[in-house]
């Protein structure tokens, strides 16, 4: 790339304490980031070898270096904020990038004006075959606020044969390759800073949907995502930001009277599930969830002025983004297993 050529994607990699992710995974951010993207690593304050490891491998690679850890949401609102770029990509650090995986989804934002995000197809890194949980195919969310993939429902992840390729519309665009035209990222405010982790990309899609822009899959190409690079799928405190992230996200976004009955309907569903990890022998995931709805109401307060003003944003004349049916119906109770059985 011409030093003379302002690149039109930057290609954002958050790294907190990440000196063995970057040494795993940097020869493919530098090999398969395009002449017409930047690859840009964004330091969230490390105290371990990661600034040296870059310095010493890649000194090529831009390094934006803050003083302290700002988390994974403020690191990228702040970066993004001060990074020049027409559009970005929120890559996670535990995902590997393949030959084109970013070119579809340019043409598509460059060719699309109404379009706010795409993603890749997202697989398993260790199973490449395979989708992989954090996005698959693209997301979309029940009737009752839980979110599910094309290509992964619950716990259920299926292999890759193409099924997904036809272009389709998305509720939302996987944070482990998210890439955002960025006026319309700070147009919304960017990630929720009080979500810490965990279902921010999901609330800032679901914001971007309700005022008229648009989310698309780019399926030609694939990014592969290690996954659980932070949180374990078994660690009681996923489980915890999951449930209070999805409470809040539905607080945030869901009109009234809608709102209301969702919440009690979720209040006795989160309780059963509270119940069956308790009788599965695994109490903290059970206290977890039981925490999960305490942290939801201390946060409720702060939460007035944000629903405020999606609720005045949100265009009234688009249908909810809601999908009309209860996921948990169709897995448990029809057997549901891949989202082509879904209605």
């Amino acid at each position: 790339m011409s030093s003379a050529t302002t690149p039109k994607v930057g290609v954002l990699v958050l790294n907190w304490n990440g000196r063995q992710l970057l040494e795993d995974f940097a020869p493919s951010w530098v090999a398969h980031t395009p002449d017409y993207a930047e690859l840009v690593i964004i330091d969230n304050g490390s105290t371990d070898e990661s600034l040296s490891f870059l310095q010493s491998a890649y000194p090529e690679v831009k390094v934006l270096a803050f003083e302290e850890n700002y988390g994974f949401a403020e690191g990228y609102n702040r970066a993004i904020a001060a990074l020049d770029y027409p559009y970005v990509v929120l890559l996670n650090s535990d995902a590997a990038l393949s030959e084109g995986w970013l070119d579809e989804a340019l043409q598509l934002l460059e060719t699309e004006p109404e379009l706010g995000a795409v993603q890749p197809k997202i697989r398993a890194l260790r199973a490449p075959e395979a989708f992989e949980y954090a996005g698959a195919a693209g997301g979309y969310i029940d009737a009752l606020g839980y979110p599910f993939c094309r290509g992964r429902l619950l716990d259920t992840v299926e292999v890759d044969r193409g099924q997904y390729d036809e272009p389709s519309e998305l509720l939302w665009a996987s944070g482990a390759c998210l890439i955002v035209r960025r006026s319309v990222y700070l147009e919304l405010g960017g990630l929720d800073t009080r979500f810490f982790a965990h279902q921010e990309e999901i609330d800032l899609c679901w914001r971007m949907v309700s005022r008229g822009w648009r989310i698309r899959l780019a399926p030609s190409g694939v990014v592969y995502h290690l996954g659980g690079g932070s949180l374990s799928a078994e660690s009681p405190r996923k489980v915890f930001l999951n449930f209070r992230n999805n409470l809040l996200m539905l607080y945030k976004n869901l009109p009234t009277p809608r709102l209301y009955l969702v919440l009690l309907l979720r209040l006795m569903l989160d309780a059963l599930a509270a119940l069956v990890y308790l009788l599965q022998g695994r109490g903290r995931h059970a206290v977890a969830v039981l925490r999960a709805w305490r942290g939801f109401l201390i946060l409720r307060p702060h939460y007035e002025l944000p629903r405020g003003n999606n609720m005045r944003a949100r265009r009234t004349d688009l249908p909810l983004p809601l999908k009309p049916y209860s996921l948990l119906l169709h897995y448990y109770l029809l057997g549901h297993r891949r989202y082509s059985q879904l209605p």
